[in-house]
């Protein structure tokens, strides 16, 4: 792939990713792929069908079978598989409970990084996720890395968990967090990493408008030395 016109925004959990994505592709015109959605569709899927999260091939089969379809309606996201919306259940919690291990699926990964990259070059598109500017798109225009203080992150994880109607013990939040992380990065296949020529922001303090406005304000630079 030559430079695509991809924004990509790479970070750990809790940090906020997929939020600044939305703002930042609805503020510029841009198509929002939410990878994690793409995941928890597969993972969804899975369980209803009684597949073993287990299984990689069955999981890999299952994942080369489905049809995914990222839609905004009034600038919502909808997500489809197989032509059903699954919006909503795909953020159950024992979806969000399945889905680490189904990702970790190199199979899985490879199948929706093949969708991810077309969805990416139909379009110029914000995309965010773990791999996105070392795996999917390496050679995007823009690549961002965001990252907080792991108390920050609990924080504002906790705040997503309390919106969907979940009960939330901070501690116990912040060690499953933690484990997270370090799972994140010793992933055999698209482990969370810092690609070379991404631009890291600490968001430790920062709200989601200002993240927004950094990232706008990186985007406007380049294209304006680009023009001149």
């Amino acid at each position: 792939m030559s430079h695509v016109t991809v924004i990509t925004i790479d970070g750990p959990v809790g940090v906020g990713k997929s939020t600044v994505a939305r703002l930042v592709a609805a503020e510029l015109g841009y198509f929002h792929i939410d990878t994690g959605a793409m995941y928890r569709s597969v993972t969804l899927a899975a369980m209803e069908r009684r597949v073993n999260v287990a299984d990689e091939a069955a999981l890999t089969k299952l994942a080369q079978s489905l049809k995914i379809e990222l839609k905004y309606t009034d600038g919502q996201l909808r997500v489809y598989c197989d032509g059903r919306d699954v919006t909503i259940a795909i953020r159950q919690p024992d979806v969000s409970k399945n889905t680490s291990p189904v990702a970790d699926v190199i199979g899985v990964r490879q199948c929706m990084v093949e969708q991810q990259r077309q969805l990416g070059l139909a379009q110029p598109s914000v995309c965010e996720g773990r791999d996105i500017g070392t795996v999917v798109f390496p050679d995007a225009r823009w690549k961002f890395y965001l990252d907080a203080s792991l108390e920050e992150r609990t924080k504002r994880h906790a705040q997503q968990l309390r919106e969907l109607g979940n009960q939330v013990e901070l501690e116990e939040l912040k060690q499953a967090i933690r484990a997270r992380d370090q799972h994140d990065r010793n992933r055999p296949y698209g482990p969370l990493r810092v690609a070379r020529d991404a631009v890291i922001i600490d968001t430790t303090g920062i709200g989601q408008d200002e993240m927004t406005r950094i990232i706008r304000a990186f985007v406007g630079d380049a294209s304006r030395r680009d023009s001149s």
